[in-house]
């Protein structure tokens, strides 16, 4: 009995959070503390939703999951194939890979201004971004796997005289699986985002779309709606790919959640040979004549206008203006992130108030939380402030709690013993036990403030900002603008996993000594 009441209480404290939130909605609302044109009533919602999910959400919605799907398909399609070259043929891995690798390290956000040139904002364009998204984990994945695959397994083919068929049926495709399940489960993540990003920014159908139009009707019932069935549907779907995991995964693995990509030697010239083969092409149909100029310049106009643009001050300025945008809300999103996810990582019972609430609201498509944070922020610099730091906010708080849910338990009972104070806890023992998954956290929490400030200037326009740039060299047709601005973005993305990984090292060296 005593355990049941112990079941109920942990199981009752998840909803400690979502209640006492709605709690102080209902007590908002009730007083008119705040307008109910941007905080309306749950009631209202409610009678809202009534009429509003079996109408126009359920026209929209099928829709946006039947893009969802194409893209899916797609792309696990094209990274299963690309993995499975870049780790069966090292010819094919050595010349494509590290283009793949540095194209990789341009978000995928970046591409929209330059397609919307190429392709309009029709279903292409989804289906393009969508894919590209999706393909990139189920490749790296994919090409991890088949390498990490032990070579003791073809010996063991050959003592068994299996046959080809047998040998990847029994022995190589259930060494795969896991990495490939992985890949399809992050794959699955960046899609949803990456559609919702698309729909709010260049579609006339969908969900996101829908979102947008209630924004923009100020009908923010609607608004909330959307939100918490854009939630529900990550959540579905992430959980799915779990359970399906657990059922036909039922044989150890060693995957970790992160992204690994292959190892591609730092001076390789045969790794030079396609991007100059393609650098070369484009230069030489451009100047023949055969790729329009407009949307296709060539490359030693895009070189000069990056270059004149950086040394007059314009694209200079756009660039400190947006690194400024995204070290500010990094800042803010990480010291809110370290501090609940120390709280959450040293109290148990915290920890069963923060993380189902804080795993439900990541559930929620980041760009879906765009019309809600303009209209409670407005659309100036705070709202953007606002939006790249809840972008940080997430990594750093998984990383942080999970650093501090991994920590010995003999670094706590010495603390203890010697009697030292909380800061000298934090500053001796805690930080370089989780140093790693500190790391971990800034890195992801970074990139994500990085790709957040991308999507809060495309979304909420400024007059400065390398997004706001670009959307505007979009409307203008100057292509040159838009690939000078794709390439900043990624020397900046390259620039920060190269500071990361520098203060890593050095920081860490004891570790190893």
């Amino acid at each position: 009995m005593m355990q049941i009441k112990q079941h109920l209480l942990k199981q009752g404290c998840r909803w400690l959070l979502p209640l006492g939130l709605l709690v102080c909605w209902w007590q908002t609302s009730l007083h008119g503390w705040m307008s109910q044109q941007i905080l309306p009533d749950p009631a209202v919602i409610l009678q809202t939703a009534r009429d509003f999910i079996p109408g126009d959400l359920l026209s929209e919605l099928p829709i946006s999951l039947y893009r969802l799907a194409l893209g899916l398909a797609g792309g696990i399609t094209a990274g299963i194939i690309l993995g499975v070259a870049f780790g069966l043929n090292g010819r094919v891995s050595r010349l494509i890979l590290p283009l793949f690798t540095t194209l990789v390290q341009i978000p995928t956000l970046a591409w929209i201004p330059l397609l919307m040139l190429w392709l309009g904002i029709g279903e292409a364009l989804k289906l393009t971004i969508l894919i590209k998204a999706v393909s990139v984990p189920v490749a790296l994945y994919t090409c991890t796997g088949i390498r990490q695959i032990s070579p003791k397994l073809s010996e063991m083919a050959k003592i068994l005289h299996l046959s080809r068929r047998m040998t990847l049926k029994r022995l190589v495709l259930p060494a795969l699986f896991p990495y490939v399940m992985t890949g399809v489960r992050l794959a699955l993540s960046q899609g949803w985002v990456t559609l919702m990003a698309v729909e709010l920014l260049a579609s006339s159908e969908g969900i996101g779309y829908l979102l947008v139009e209630s924004r923009q009707l100020f009908m923010m019932d609607q608004v909330y709606i959307c939100i918490a069935v854009i939630g529900v549907l990550g959540y579905a779907g992430e959980k799915l790919l779990l359970l399906l995991s657990h059922r036909w995964i039922r044989w150890p693995s060693g995957i970790s959640g992160a992204v690994t990509q292959p190892a591609v030697p730092v001076v390789d010239p045969y790794g030079w040979i396609l991007p100059v083969l393609l650098i070369g092409g484009w230069q030489w149909a451009s100047a023949s004549g055969w790729l329009n100029s407009v949307f296709f310049p060539a490359p030693r106009v895009v070189i000069r206008t990056l270059i004149t643009g950086l040394q007059d001050g314009p694209l200079a300025q756009d660039l400190g203006v947006s690194i400024m945008r995204m070290l500010r809300g990094f800042f803010l999103g990480a010291l809110a992130g370290v501090l609940c996810g120390l709280l959450s990582g040293n109290n148990a019972w915290l920890d069963r108030i923060f993380t189902p609430f804080f795993s439900a609201l990541r559930s929620v498509a980041i760009f879906a939380w765009l019309p809600l944070i303009t209209a409670w922020f407005g659309l100036g610099e705070s709202a953007r402030t606002v939006f790249i730091a809840l972008s940080a906010f997430f990594p750093m708080f998984l990383a942080i709690r999970q650093g501090m849910s991994q920590l010995p338990i003999t670094l706590i009972e010495t603390g203890r013993v010697l009697r030292l104070s909380i800061p000298s806890r934090l500053r001796l023992l805690i930080l370089p036990g989780m140093l790693p998954d500190l790391f971990t956290g800034v890195r992801l929490g970074l990139m994500h403030a990085w790709v957040g400030t991308l999507g809060a200037e495309y979304f909420i326009s400024s007059d400065h900002g390398l997004g706001s740039m670009m959307m505007r060299a979009q409307q203008l047709l100057a292509a040159d603008r838009v690939m000078s601005g794709i390439i900043l973005i990624a020397l900046v993305a390259a620039l920060i996993s190269f500071i990361i990984n520098r203060a890593e090292r050095q920081l860490s060296r004891w570790r190893y000594q």
